[in-house]
């Protein structure tokens, strides 16, 4: 039987381990969270570890490797320094204020000094808290393993994202569609603060608060908004230009979060909260990944439309503290010209055009409409047109289309439009920008059963091709290959 840990008392861990704990967010006050320790998970192991990115936090190497790391990073025990919180939030979920939120299975564990700059360590999946909403504020192993390589998988991109250090697991019992067993997953980020941080305090009146919010973001990630003659409104403008430029890069990549809430925006334009994500395969323009979102209103190709939506949230949230309405309606504008100018140049890089010629648009915009109307899988399209040159390297990426007619119409107005580009100057863009593996459903499928079964091989090695997804990696095209049938039967949902 699997002992009842839930009110075990936690204790720190040997002093031994030192980090320098800043602690930033608690400095805000007792309005913005509320004190508590993670639930001990029962009996933990380690599923994943991110070996790279502790390297870069300024981790020691083998503290990721011991007891005291996997009792800490589990929720077991306290981290000397540490302050264990979960904030609270509103938002607007699917289009529809929902009131109150927050960290319902999620805790801020403080802020560490690193070689990155001030990094937050939030443990996921730690137990439930004020704002669980009769949950029980546990994660399961199958959506911890799909954040944990996604969100590495996007590092890897070069996408803007929260980061994942590890994965532990247990086989303590979690009840969801079916019984599943809980996991915690410890990710990182300069801030976890989210758009629905401002919604709150700006629907329940508190101005004061509002304000204290506004004044820490702008200190601590934009600095350059406080010599502004209005630096809310510079503020928001920030906001949106840096949540263009992530969407644009989603876009690019066939990528689609699935439930873009105001509650999953972060105020600092990272890619946070994977639930019921996905990557392309067969290119559709209104492909729906969370089969929870029955109106389909965060399809693919609404992202760029829905990001900007989320916008206006925010902007109605600062309203308080900016003078005048016209002043965040010109901040919100541009979001409207970031975005496509940040498409169409990471566009751009993928077909390999070092510089960008009026007609650049129309070549974008007929790959899109020939890869939508042929159903081609996205991700090989691109990487196979990394060796298309105006004389040569057709047929690859020929087969790919059983519309020959047009697939040759467009060929040809790409061969004419990359004829005086040089070769070497083309290939090089595109293997830059093309990546060969993405975080596939199937892949993840796979590495979840057998995690199941404890075996984690197939986590690490996706993991390293994750971190690295441009690289050719010889001995895994099975990777890098077409999905197999069964994949288009694989659902996600706001549960994953």
């Amino acid at each position: 039987m699997i002992p009842a840990l839930d009110n075990a008392p936690a204790s720190p861990i040997p002093a031994g381990h030192s980090l320098k704990w800043t602690n930033g967010f608690t400095r805000l006050g007792p309005d913005f969270y509320t004190e508590l320790e993670a639930r001990p998970l029962a009996s933990p192991y380690w599923v994943g570890r991110n070996r790279a990115l502790a390297r870069e936090l300024g981790l020691q190497e083998h503290w990721l490797e011991s007891a005291e790391a996997l009792a800490a990073l589990s929720g077991n025990q306290l981290l000397p320094g540490s302050k264990p919180l979960a904030s609270v939030y509103s938002g607007h979920q699917f289009g529809v204020w929902a009131g109150q939120l927050g960290d319902g299975r999620a805790l801020l564990l403080g802020e560490i000094e690193t070689p990155l700059g001030p990094q937050e360590i939030q443990l996921k999946g730690s137990g439930s808290t004020p704002y669980s909403r009769m949950g029980d504020g546990r994660a399961v192993l199958r959506s911890s393993i799909r954040e944990f390589l996604c969100s590495e998988a996007m590092h890897g991109l070069g996408i803007p994202t929260t980061r994942a250090l590890c994965v532990t697991g247990s086989d303590a019992p979690v009840r969801r569609e079916e019984i599943e067993t809980a996991a915690v997953v410890t990710r990182t980020a300069p801030s976890f603060i989210r758009f629905g941080h401002f919604e709150h305090f700006s629907y329940s009146n508190q101005h004061v608060q509002l304000k204290a919010l506004a004044d820490y973001v702008i200190d601590r990630f934009y600095p350059a908004c406080r010599d502004a003659r209005q630096p809310y409104a510079a503020l928001l403008e920030a906001v949106s230009e840096r949540t263009a430029r992530m969407v644009a890069a989603w876009q690019a990549v066939g990528f689609c979060h699935g439930v873009m809430n105001t509650d999953n925006m972060s105020i600092l334009g990272l890619t946070i909260d994977y639930g019921p994500f996905q990557f392309l395969d067969a290119f559709d323009p209104g492909h729906i990944c969370n089969h929870s979102d029955h109106q389909g209103r965060y399809a693919y190709n609404k992202q760029p439309n829905m990001a900007n939506w989320n916008q206006f949230c925010i902007g109605q949230a600062l309203l308080p503290l900016i003078e005048e309405q016209d002043q965040a309606l010109a901040a919100l504008e541009s979001y409207k010209t970031v975005f496509p100018k940040a498409l169409h140049a990471r566009m751009g890089s993928k077909l390999g055009l070092p510089d960008e010629q009026p007609e650049d648009q129309e070549l974008i915009d007929n790959t899109f409409r020939l890869l939508a109307s042929n159903k081609v899988d996205y991700t090989i399209f691109w990487r196979r047109l990394c060796s298309f040159t105006a004389q040569s390297g057709h047929e690859a990426v020929r087969e790919l289309f059983f519309d020959g007619e047009s697939f040759n119409a467009w060929a040809l107005q790409y061969s004419e439009r990359i004829a005086t580009v040089d070769i070497g100057l083309q290939a090089n863009l595109m293997l830059k920008n093309n990546p060969r593996f993405v975080f596939r459903n199937h892949l993840g499928e796979e590495s979840i059963r057998a995690a199941k079964l404890k075996d984690f091989s197939k986590v690490d090695t996706l993991l390293q091709l994750l971190q690295s997804p441009f690289e050719e990696h010889p001995g895994h095209d099975s990777f890098a290959a077409f999905p197999p049938a069964w994949a288009a039967s694989i659902e996600i949902s706001c549960s994953s």
